[in-house]
């Protein structure tokens, strides 16, 4: 599959977050750096002399999104848990994923979730990791300071920047810190509540497809209409990496409904 995980590497990064074993593929970090490259340099002309250059920003930034994508990661793993499941967190160039790994003593198997755990199950990433930035940007706010960045959110999603007010902050490293921890979780979050398998939203509307008398082929219908309108939003916007991502992931349901396809 488009999305299938990683196999391990001596290069990854293991250990256990919050009672998770978890592990960070070094493909994370080469896409950190594509993502965040631009991101840093245009902060770094901003302050100009203040600022603590580049490399440093870069790392801010992969820090940013690394936290970032835990705790998204953590809201499935929890959920998982809360149904008898165990999981690990994998983190690797296309975000993060929670993987079952079996039942706990008394659980039971994946396989066995209702829809409405399924469901339940995809909205906790998204709502965690929306959650953490929705934090972040009120604690800025009591300190007087605003979240600059929430003003690039596409659409009326930008119009949250407007809700708070305070002044700019003025250090480059904390300006970093926290805008490149609030952008990406919001972005990310809301994007991935969209209906398109494999993403949350898809396994979302997959459940309540299914909860209303449905099939998994409905849900991937689903995902390949709304793949062709979000990729043509991202191509007029000129996002063109997120205007191919969801090409392929179109092209990807499309072929699991019509397995004779020759896209391959």
């Amino acid at each position: 599959m488009f999305m299938q995980q990683p196999g391990e590497s001596p290069y990854d990064l293991q250990f256990n977050f919050a009672g998770f074993q978890t592990r960070i593929s070094w493909t994370f970090w080469l896409m950190s750096v594509v993502l965040g490259y631009d991101l840093a340099r245009n902060v770094d002309a901003v302050f100009m002399g203040t600022s603590p250059g580049v490399l440093p920003l870069l790392a801010i930034w992969a820090l940013c999104i690394m936290v970032s994508i835990m705790i998204h990661e953590l809201g499935h793993t929890i959920a998982f848990r809360l149904f008898g499941i165990e999981s690990t967190i994998l983190l690797y160039h296309f975000g993060g994923l929670a993987i079952p790994i079996g039942a706990r003593i008394g659980g039971r198997s994946p396989g066995r979730l209702s829809s409405k755990e399924d469901l339940i199950i995809a909205a906790a990433g998204p709502a965690f990791q929306i959650g953490s930035a929705i934090l972040v940007t009120l604690l800025a706010a009591a300190f007087g300071y605003r979240v600059q960045m929430l003003a690039w959110l596409p659409g009326p999603l930008a119009d949250i920047a407007d809700r708070f007010g305070g002044n700019a902050i003025d250090s480059a490293a904390t300006f970093a810190l926290v805008n490149f921890y609030v952008l990406p979780s919001i972005f990310w979050g809301v994007l991935n509540l969209l209906p398109v398998l494999p993403l949350d939203g898809g396994r979302i509307a997959q459940s309540v497809i299914m909860m209303n008398g449905g099939a998994l082929h409905h849900a991937r219908y689903l995902s390949v209409i709304a793949s062709v309108f979000v990729a043509l939003y991202a191509f007029q916007s000129n996002q063109m990496f997120l205007g191919i991502f969801f090409i392929w992931m179109g092209i990807d349901n499309y072929q699991a409904i019509n397995p004779g396809s020759n896209w391959r």
